[in-house]
């Protein structure tokens, strides 16, 4: 899957040997799932947003970026967005670093994830040196000034370098820079990952995906049959279908409606202690998989939906105490800029053939994905959320109008 830019509540354990994360950085990975959650149900809500792609942690690192240039109450609300309000400040910043240096290790995980973060101030600032250096150390953010006035080549140099900074995969960030005196942060992402064993190049074909009942476009449509985690609530109509990522550190997690609806149902049963019943009344069966062959670009303005959760000073031009960025009062969080570009295809580990003509592949369950489904990237190791989203529309062509 990649996205051009969750979570298993499990005991934490070292993955093939690998040091065990901290314990601030373990509580700010865990403490991240449940932002996760939070984060998704605010952005669902929003009536003209359809698909959904964020990161948890990546946020989560925006967030710590914040508190790093805040002080006061600005910067102690991203504790308590967070949940973080016993950690300490150093912890907070040296937490959040190892935790993303961690789940974003694409030669370990063999996956293709690539984060760029940039915090845009306007013309007239002058960064702290100091803050310059520690937002490198731990937030790996670029900083650069722009003239937010201009508005056509302000909105062209962001989407240069969000496109630059993921290989074309994120040509647009934004169309329009709304706000002129405020600092900025941008996000730009893409996300490919591997599958545990790999779908057949072969074994793709075209298929109708129901956006709604009256709305159908055309996908590639990848098939294989192997042995997943699989849980069919039939109380709630929908499935729940676990597939590895290659190296088994992370999976991603598939909540699908029995049938094409709207996702609200769903998204009401959508919790954290929800998701982990899910996965505890999983059985590992033959499962015949169909997923949609998929390439999504989605930028959110995260913005307002911080607010809602709480980061209310750092956005408020009256309120706001960046003076941590530039060594005094003159800047607030105009926008949250995240955006990914995320592609899954048949690429992965070689199939497990030794299981193939024989009794485990019998009888295999279908896992169709021809209508809107939820997603989340859950990573073993840290137990945190990597990515959560959804897929409502994919890009093809228009087939059909149905009565």
């Amino acid at each position: 899957m990649l996205v051009s830019s969750v979570v298993l509540l499990c005991l934490l354990a070292t993955v093939s040997g690998d040091k065990a994360l901290s314990s601030h950085a373990s509580i700010l990975a865990d403490n991240s799932a449940n932002f996760a959650f939070n984060l998704y149900h605010n952005l669902a809500k929003e009536k003209d947003i359809e698909n959904i792609v964020i990161s948890p942690v990546v946020v989560a690192s925006s967030l710590g970026l914040v508190a790093l240039g805040g002080k006061s109450n600005t910067a102690s609300q991203v504790k308590t967005v967070l949940s973080a309000t016993t950690v300490k400040d150093e912890q907070l910043h040296s937490g959040l670093s190892e935790l993303l240096t961690e789940v974003s290790n694409s030669t370990a995980r063999n996956v293709t994830w690539k984060i760029s973060n940039r915090l845009y101030g306007p013309s007239s600032v002058s960064f702290v040196d100091n803050f310059l250096k520690s937002s490198k150390k731990h937030y790996n953010c670029e900083h650069s000034k722009i003239n937010f006035r201009d508005k056509r080549s302000a909105v062209k140099a962001i989407n240069d370098w969000a496109s630059k900074s993921t290989d074309g995969k994120l040509p647009e960030v934004t169309k329009d820079v709304e706000k002129t005196d405020g600092a900025m942060i941008i996000n730009a992402m893409f996300y490919k990952p591997h599958w545990d064993e790999q779908f057949h190049h072969k074994m793709v074909d075209n298929r109708g995906f129901l956006v709604h009942r009256s709305y159908t476009v055309s996908v590639p449509m990848m098939h294989r049959t192997g042995i997943y985690g699989l849980f069919d609530d039939t109380t709630n109509n929908l499935l729940v279908l676990d597939m590895a990522l290659a190296h088994k550190m992370s999976s991603i997690v598939f909540i699908m409606p029995y049938h094409v609806e709207s996702l609200e149902r769903v998204e009401k049963l959508l919790t954290r202690q929800q998701l982990n019943t899910w996965i505890s009344k999983m059985e590992q069966r033959a499962v015949a998989v169909s997923l949609p062959k998929v390439s999504v670009e989605v930028s959110h303005d995260l913005q307002k939906h911080l607010t809602e959760l709480g980061l209310t000073e750092a956005v408020d031009k009256a309120k706001a105490d960046l003076s941590n960025i530039s060594g005094k009062k003159d800047l607030y969080l105009s926008n949250v800029f995240h955006a990914s570009a995320m592609e899954w295809d048949t690429e992965g580990n070689p199939p497990d053939t030794s299981i193939y003509g024989t009794d485990k592949l019998k009888t295999p369950k279908l896992f169709y994905a021809d209508h809107p489904f939820i997603f989340l990237v859950k990573d073993k190791k840290t137990n945190s959320i990597l990515f959560m989203g959804r897929l409502v529309q994919p890009k093809g062509d228009k087939m059909r109008d149905e009565l």
